[in-house]
């Protein structure tokens, strides 16, 4: 949206980033999902990460969150 509205003024540049937006949104689903099964995260927080999706940079809140309680530590998963 950035280069449509503020540097190009037409669509090159969501011909461009928009495929690459869209399989980074799909990745984010997709390690989201593994890591909420690795971790054996509870549906509340699993959805939470997943909607964290969708507003920009609220994906860097949730990892934050996550990671502070201890919901993405190395130590929880070789310990069970």
């Amino acid at each position: 949206m950035v280069f449509k509205y503020l540097v190009v003024f037409d669509d090159i540049g969501v011909k461009i980033f928009g495929p690459i937006h869209g399989v980074l949104f799909i990745l984010y689903v997709v390690v989201t999902l593994l890591t909420a099964r690795t971790f054996r995260w509870r549906a509340g927080t699993t959805i939470v990460g997943l909607l964290a999706s969708i507003p920009p940079l609220t994906t860097l809140w949730f990892e934050h969150s996550a990671h502070r309680r201890g919901l993405i530590d190395g130590e929880r998963l070789r310990h069970g």
